[in-house]
């Protein structure tokens, strides 16, 4: 299996692990069927497995995640690929402002630089593009970041980044988006073609469509929590994504393998890093399962040809 670059740290499985989670009490209930504890265990199976790029950001449980994640490294001989990201929130302008919020995050990670630093939305109010990337580049050449990323960045969008960023000689690395076999939006609005062209690579975000595509929510019992705001996750919507779970439980017979590891091996197979979230030991280790084999090119076939009208 290809390995992928992140910065200058060591090559990647093309596979991270996701940690919106860690930390976050008001969408994912932090502290109510999962903690610091299950969150540890979760880093520690997804590191022993060889997955060594862990996604976070500084909105994520307003700071937890980036603090879980340095408390963990401490302990951790391994090289990990540390990738977070920058809000550009309206209050802040100028240069000062970015170096501040990156300085912020490298101290709450315990760090003195990360692998990729991305931009988590594409705003721009008293912040121009030019400004915050060509800060970041600065950044780059200092030391503090290995590779440069953006996030929910349009096809347009990652043209100018990419184009901002090479007037200082530096590459556009990412572009994070949501992918999954219930969101391939990218493949359709120019997206992925563009990062093809440009040799910019894809994190896919929720590439279990929030866990939709494990199989373990029914229609007859919708979920609890913040899933419930999401209308996928209805009795309607549940039922579906009936027939493509039927498929994807198919093909995984054929490998011995589980929905959710069909799911994000495709979303390799489609040239992808998938990022899938882990709240525990049991789901890093579930995630893992997506190494180490690949789908044929007619099951790939299978898998678009059942999700095609599903985003």
């Amino acid at each position: 299996m290809e390995t992928v670059t992140v910065g200058l740290m060591p090559e990647v499985l093309p596979l991270g692990i996701g940690t919106w989670a860690w930390g976050d009490t008001l969408y994912w209930q932090y502290g109510q069927g999962y903690d610091k504890a299950s969150v540890r265990e979760a880093f520690r199976a997804a590191v022993a497995a060889g997955i060594t790029l862990l996604d976070t950001a500084e909105v994520y449980g307003l700071g937890e995640s980036e603090r879980l994640i340095g408390e963990f490294c401490r302990d951790e001989p391994k090289p990990l690929a540390i990738a977070t990201k920058f809000m550009p929130l309206p209050w802040r302008w100028g240069a000062a402002a970015v170096t501040q919020a990156l300085q912020a995050s490298l101290d709450r990670l315990q760090m003195k630089s990360v692998a990729l630093y991305q931009v988590h939305q594409p705003v721009s109010f008293l912040l121009s593009q030019r400004t915050l990337l060509h800060t970041l580049a600065a950044a780059v050449r200092a030391g503090q970041i290995g590779a440069i990323g953006v996030s929910n960045y349009s096809a347009a969008q990652m043209r100018e980044a990419h184009h901002l960023l090479a007037e200082v000689g530096v590459p556009l690395a990412f572009n994070q988006m949501p992918y999954s076999l219930l969101a391939r939006q990218i493949e359709r609005n120019g997206v992925l073609a563009t990062a093809q062209e440009l040799g910019v690579k894809i994190l896919a975000y929720s590439p279990l469509a929030q866990g939709l595509l494990t199989g373990k929510y029914k229609a007859t019992a919708p979920p609890k929590g913040g899933r419930q705001l999401n209308p996928q996750f209805g009795a309607d919507g549940l039922f579906r994504i009936e027939p493509l779970l039927r498929v994807l439980q198919e093909i995984g017979a054929q490998f011995e393998r589980t929905p959710s590891q069909v799911a994000l091996n495709w979303a390799i197979a489609k040239g992808t890093t998938p990022i899938p979230g882990a709240k525990n030991a049991a789901q890093a280790i579930e995630n893992a399962g997506a190494l180490g084999w690949m789908l044929s090119s007619d099951e790939v076939a299978a898998l678009d040809r059942a999700s095609q009208h599903l985003s």
